[in-house]
């Protein structure tokens, strides 16, 4: 029985319980996810079309931010139509080839964003500790390898763990305690031992969480020490604010995700899965928020496209 089902894939259904158990908590965050969802979509949208559109913004930075915008989009995409549509539906069952997508989509985009926040904190060490070689060394060729090489590590990591994944046998009544697909949850669900999954997973997190923070922290080190030195407070002040906005996404992205992992083991599983929920949904949406506070080449960026947009009309 347990090798038909491992392959007869088209039978077999979840069920994403979400919060079943508190309908009225599902029609209100169906409303909050829903405004958070637009403002996603719009906020991180008008980023990724400014850093195309305005030639100012065609630096190594806005590359990567636009990169970043992107990425948010597709991550957010993958599971909150679906989480909605469940919030509202009292049948609220997912295929498996469904499921394998959305989880997959959603891992490999996570993967990819802990690799590209390192390699933005890169681009503002060199661009404060080697101000006169910055346009040298973040050259265009070497931003597209770094943006290639994220999106690669992340693909590949997604790719192994849900080829992982699909392997395994399921069997009986597949509830994931869960709004969406997630890894974890899913495979736990298997009939059969699931050490392998586990521990690639784990060694998945160490490489994806914890190396990238590190790298992070070391290009931190140097800025600091290199801001320091700098004599004019005015000087120190223009430093330190072209990383204030990065800083923050690191602080907001690690912090929750070392919020969650950290935390003791609540018997509350739906106090846990509303933190899961803020960390896949506020942080897309504060992105491009924290990017575009106080920036003024943002605002600049942005005026200049609606005055673009107001003269075409009036012609």
């Amino acid at each position: 029985k347990s090798e038909m089902e491992r392959t007869n894939w088209t039978e077999i259904e979840f069920i994403l319980q979400g919060l079943s158990e508190y309908p009225r908590a599902e029609k209100l965050l169906f409303a909050t996810c829903l405004v958070m969802y637009l403002v996603i979509l719009l906020g991180n949208g008008t980023l990724v079309i400014l850093t195309l559109l305005d030639s100012r913004l065609h630096t190594p930075m806005y590359f990567f931010l636009g990169n970043l915008s992107f990425l948010d989009i597709w991550y957010t995409s993958s599971f909150i139509p679906s989480m909605l549509i469940h919030f509202l539906s009292k049948k609220k069952t997912i295929s498996f080839t469904r499921c394998v997508v959305q989880m997959s989509v959603s891992y490999s985009m996570g993967s990819t964003e802990c690799v590209l926040l390192a390699v933005m904190a890169y681009d503002r060490f060199v661009a404060i500790c080697n101000p006169l070689r910055y346009p040298i060394i973040m050259s265009k060729a070497l931003c597209i390898h770094m943006a290639a090489l994220a999106w690669g590590l992340g693909f590949f990591n997604s790719l192994t763990e849900t080829i992982l994944a699909i392997q395994l046998p399921f069997c009986g009544k597949n509830v994931i305690n869960h709004f969406a697909c997630e890894i974890l949850a899913f495979i736990k669900l298997a009939c059969t031992d699931i050490s392998l999954n586990e521990i690639t997973i784990m060694l998945g997190n160490v490489i994806f969480l914890f190396t990238p923070l590190l790298l992070i922290c070391i290009s931190y080190i140097f800025i600091l020490s290199t801001v320091l030195r700098i004599n004019s407070r005015e000087g120190r002040k223009k430093a330190f604010s072209t990383c204030s906005a990065h800083i923050t996404v690191v602080t907001v992205f690690y912090g929750t995700i070392l919020f969650m992992y950290m935390k003791p083991k609540s018997k509350d599983s739906a106090f846990n899965k509303l933190i899961a929920l803020f960390y896949g949904v506020v942080t897309p949406m504060l992105n491009p928020i924290i990017y575009s506070l106080r920036n003024t080449e943002v605002h600049g960026a942005l005026r200049k496209l609606v005055s673009r947009h107001w003269f075409w009309r009036k012609r």
